[in-house]
């Protein structure tokens, strides 16, 4: 291996699906995560180290961090959700829990769970990239740190709050000012001073330069294959400058320390990379009279599978309607959208959808997080494995979800519905992804944030109210009706509904109307029905499904 060619990033994945949008427990300070760093490997026996089992985190958590039991599963399970699992465990498990009878049998089966502790130590630090500190609000970035930053020409951007999650120079920035600690994170007790330092003699052992590999990965002389951050710093050619020893089989704390300062660069499949040299994709068209273009961009065509990412932004007044293989895994980021229809009919690993007013997202399902900020009236499709939202006003969410959809700060009048629609490819989606129809709590919210644990922020909605989303597209599959079926209390509504029409049929036909009486009956119930379609705003909806004239098709790409 040619040191010389040696490039480390920052891996995306752990900060848009595994930082939450939240400002973290206080306890989750570096003070505290030192203190439990020394105490798992004390309790090596009993379930702490190497692996952590949920009963002992949750003593942890509960016991001596005062973490409320749900806070503490949250954080474990976002965690659990990073881990490379195949979609036939995820299932197994979601029947394992669906199979409960009651609080104990389900905690008796986390009790069975358990997660790499290093790395649950390195996320629960990460968690740190929304931390609020009253110096940013004021100035905008965080003050340089006394610790030497990797030489990067792109870390004095500043993003904003919300934008950490899916910036990487965020994520290159946060990483390179905390490395030190980091790394002293994951030190043995003897190689840490009394006060949790490193000295210039300390040594990291194999085991915590594997954890970095959640964080870290890389390659090799612009080769295309992605190597774990492990792998690059245990090769025989490399352990000069990586600092490894064969003989005591550690590294050296410093050695690897400026090793990885030195070769930390820009992600090459991280968002700048996909909005800068990424495929445009042409799948909506410019709406006549409209000066804004949509403007959508994927990394598909470079990108190992982990690593695919798709941007939109701008889609306004449009139905743009996807199921290709560019969407296939993906991370997928929606972008001040306004007026829009969007129909990503294809297993997807996370959504983020931000700053967008006055539009309908269906999605197929997401395999890890969908999240929510800075929207208004806006109506959310979906069957997703978690569903977060923040700052969000007027909206509506028709999810199936294994998990309590989370409420951070900022909502307004959020609606939480059952899951309503379904298109033919949609349980294989499902089953790609590893979602199943149960346990669903979809009505069951958690309200995460600070100023208030106030349930008044959302309601359900009521059956009265309910109907059936239809997805106007024709495709190849199996799925013929909503997965799972309906929640009985809005089966019954629109059995009522049904029954409603029948009557309303069978006076019409009673009413033996003239031929053109029947006419001018019929002219009445379209005017009526048109200006229904006007005021609801679903005429515009309609009209965006006539496809464009002949030449203009949609790519497949």
């Amino acid at each position: 291996m040619d040191q010389s060619g040696v490039l480390l990033w920052v891996k995306a994945e752990p900060f848009i699906v595994g930082a939450l949008q939240t400002p973290p427990p206080s306890k989750f300070s570096l003070h505290y995560l030192r203190k439990i760093s020394a105490y798992v490997r004390t309790r090596a026996t009993e379930g702490a180290y190497p692996r952590l089992y949920w009963s002992t985190w949750r003593h942890i958590a509960c016991g001596k961090l005062q973490l409320a039991k749900e806070l503490a599963w949250l954080y474990f399970e976002v965690f659990d959700s990073l881990v490379v699992r195949t979609p036939e465990e995820r299932l197994e498990w979601s029947e394992v829990i669906s199979n409960c009878t009651s609080e104990d049998e389900v905690e008796k089966q986390r009790n069975q769970l358990s997660v790499d502790t290093l790395q649950f130590l390195l996320f629960l630090y990460t968690q740190q990239l929304n931390k609020v500190s009253l110096r940013t609000s004021l100035i905008g970035e965080e003050w340089p740190s006394p610790r030497n930053r990797c030489q990067s020409p792109h870390v004095t951007e500043k993003p904003t709050c919300h934008d950490k999650n899916w910036n990487d120079y965020s994520h290159q920035a946060f990483v390179c000012d905390h490395l030190s600690d980091l790394l002293e994170l994951l030190l043995e007790p003897e190689q840490l001073t009394t006060t949790f330092h490193s000295t210039h003699s300390s040594l990291v052992s194999r085991e915590a330069v594997v954890a970095l590999s959640f964080l870290i990965e890389g390659t090799v002389s612009r080769a295309t294959k992605v190597y774990p951050f492990h792998e690059l710093a245990l090769s025989q050619p490399l352990h000069a400058e990586s600092g490894f020893s064969k003989i005591s089989k550690t590294f050296s704390f410093y050695k690897l320390e400026a090793w990885l300062r030195a070769h930390l660069t820009g992600n090459p499949f991280g968002t700048s990379a996909c909005l800068k040299s990424g495929k445009k994709l042409a799948w909506a068209h410019q709406v006549e009279g409209t000066t804004k273009r949509a403007k959508i961009a994927c990394n598909t065509h470079v990108a190992p599978r982990m690593h695919r990412m798709v941007v939109m932004s701008q889609v306004y007044k449009q139905t743009l309607a996807k199921s290709s293989d560019t969407l296939v895994g993906a991370h997928v980021k929606i972008h001040r959208c306004n007026e829009a229809f969007i129909y990503l009919l294809s297993p997807l690993r996370s959504v983020t959808i931000e700053k967008c007013r006055n539009s309908t997202f269906v999605l197929g399902p997401v395999q890890t997080a969908l999240h929510l900020h800075g929207c208004d009236n806006v109506k959310v499709i979906a069957v997703c494995h978690r569903l977060s939202i923040s700052s969000t006003t007027g909206c509506v969410f028709h999810i199936l979800t294994p998990t309590r959809p989370l409420i951070f700060s900022g909502n307004q009048t959020v609606t939480f519905a059952p899951f309503h629609t379904h298109y033919p490819m949609l349980e294989d989606h499902m089953a790609r992804t590893g979602l199943a129809t149960v346990p669903n709590y979809w009505d069951n919210p958690m309200v995460v944030c600070r100023e208030s644990s106030d349930t008044s922020v959302f309601r359900l909605l009521p059956p009265c109210e309910f109907y059936v989303f239809i997805i106007p597209f024709e495709m190849e599959g199996d799925t013929t009706e909503i997965p799972g079926g309906l929640p009985s209390v809005y089966q019954k509504a629109l059995a009522q509904r049904e029954q409603k029409i029948q009557i309303w049929q069978k006076t019409v036909k009673e009413a033996r109307l003239t031929k053109d009486q029947r006419k001018q009956f019929q002219v009445l119930v379209e005017n009526k029905f048109y200006e229904w379609l006007i005021n609801t705003g679903h005429r515009q909806q309609l009209d965006s499904l006539v496809l464009p004239a002949a030449g203009s098709k949609q790519a497949a790409g």
